[in-house]
């Protein structure tokens, strides 16, 4: 739907849609029919009131079926009852039936006082719903308002967050905050979209309802209908960007971000990243090679240097997880100096998060490919899908650099006695580095001892990814 038929809906892009209305711009054209609904007369026939304020739908994204609900905060602010429970849980009913994908516009003040447990027991109902669909069907929920306690809980348990601007949500509010702690906080400093958008809570922010429908529009034209089914397949693009490799600096420690080097490996250079406020070391997005979605995971030099630290495997850990559950084959881009050592990492726990990125990767059954384009060290090298982690094919770069860590890093433990002897330390060390280096790091090492499959040049990357797809799916020419 265009954004001109759109603002015909209401007053505008930015304004404000009513329930239905939300669902009319989520859908094809024509395609909504709505569930469970009751169009009231006079002033309100504008407005549907279906289940007690919440519209559920069933129409088409792209010619193939999705089921959809809206809750209304103009009704009792959008509190949910029981009946409004059963407006969604019948939605999540059917798209289990159907094997089809849910998109939820999620604005409430959380249960309905009046109505006490039986409102209560409408959100064990959904949440038991939600998880028993997870990981089977693709589902969406994008926070179109105010959404506290259980209105918060039901878009956490999905499987992708959408926040409009100006969104908020919270388990407590700002009033509770305040009669509890003391502490006057506003709704949009308490959960708002800066606040989620850092914290890993919401995946995407749009600027406003429209946009909200269009995103997930766009992230279910990547994703398969069911588990069992695969990604729809697109028409195949050229990338943009040229050659790769004129994106990486020669030197180590220089800076750069590696969403260019994606863009020119991608279909279109076209990517719709996730997360992409939090854990900025580290890349998580959806693209296309030769038509066919892939999930690219990539660490990010231009933030930490790309080092892996707890929030970042916290993230691509849950990418992951979520490609292998619906069928999306990874690529991961390797430019990491390893884990971020210190106190506060330890605190944090990234032992615990680092290990569930590596348990994400040995336990990915999809087709799984690794393109080192710098440096691995480390644990960070066995971390970012190895081919001891069960990757399918390693590529690497000729600059690469591969080993346990940096040489002149590794030659002030390994040599340490001889440097504190020597006359002239720094060129000893740099003498000692430079033989470390061509005997240790370089990828021919990797590649004659079998860590690396093949070294490639930038310019062949895109190539060889064609050809590494499409082997492992049968069909390599």
């Amino acid at each position: 739907m265009s954004v001109v038929l759109a603002a015909g809906l209401s007053a505008g892009k930015d304004a404000p849609l009513s329930a239905s209305e939300r669902l009319q711009v989520l859908c094809d054209p024509g395609s909504l029919q709505l569930i469970r609904s009751e169009v009231l007369s006079g002033a309100m026939a504008d407005k549907a009131r279906a289940g007690d304020g919440a519209v559920g739908g069933a129409g088409l994204i792209d010619g193939r079926p999705v089921f959809c609900y809206a809750q209304d905060p103009t009704y009792a602010g959008g509190s949910l009852g029981e009946q409004h429970a059963n407006t969604i849980v019948r939605v999540l009913e059917l798209a289990d039936r159907a094997r089809a994908p849910v998109v939820g516009f999620v604005s409430s003040g959380g249960a309905r006082m009046q109505e006490g447990l039986a409102a209560l027991a409408g959100y064990g109902r959904i949440f038991h719903r939600v998880v028993s669909l997870s990981g089977r069907v693709p589902q969406i929920s994008i926070v179109s308002g105010l959404s506290a306690g259980g209105g918060a809980y039901s878009p956490a348990l999905s499987d992708w967050v959408v926040m409009t601007a100006g969104s908020s949500m919270f388990l407590t509010g700002p009033g509770i905050v305040r009669d509890a702690l003391g502490e006057e906080v506003t709704a949009d400093e308490l959960g708002g979209t800066r606040v989620h958008e850092r914290n890993g809570v919401c995946h995407f922010v749009s600027p406003s309802d429209v946009d909200a429908a269009y995103l997930a529009r766009e992230l279910i034209g990547y994703l398969p209908p069911h588990r069992d089914q695969p990604p729809p397949l697109a028409c195949a693009r050229p990338p943009i960007g040229g050659d790769p490799g004129a994106c990486v600096p020669a030197q180590a420690r220089r800076v750069y971000d590696v969403r260019d080097v994606i863009c020119a490996l991608v279909d279109g250079g076209e990517l719709l990243e996730a997360s992409a406020g939090w854990a900025r070391n580290i890349v998580t997005a959806f693209a296309r090679i030769d038509g066919r979605t892939v999930g690219v995971i990539a660490n990010q030099p231009r933030s930490l240097g790309g080092v892996l630290d707890a929030d970042s495997s916290q993230k691509g850990a849950r990418f992951v997880s979520k490609c292998n559950g619906f069928g999306v084959p990874l690529l991961v881009l390797v430019d990491t100096p390893g884990y971020m050592p210190g106190t506060r990492q330890e605190t944090a726990g990234v032992i615990r998060f680092g290990a569930a990125l590596v348990h994400a990767f040995a336990e990915a059954t999809v087709p799984r490919v690794t393109v080192i384009l710098r440096k691995a060290f480390g644990g960070a090298y066995i971390t970012m899908n190895s081919k001891e982690l069960g990757a399918d094919y390693v590529f690497a770069w000729p600059q690469a650099e591969i080993g346990v860590m940096a040489a002149k890093s590794a030659v002030g433990i390994i040599h340490r006695r001889e440097l504190a002897a020597a006359a002239d330390p720094d060129a000893t060390r740099e003498r000692l580095a430079s033989c470390y280096e061509e005997a240790q790091l370089r990828p021919q090492v990797a590649a004659s001892s079998g860590y690396v499959d093949e070294l490639i040049a930038p310019s062949e990357t895109r190539a060889r990814l064609t050809w590494a797809y499409r082997s492992l799916r049968g069909t390599a020419a």
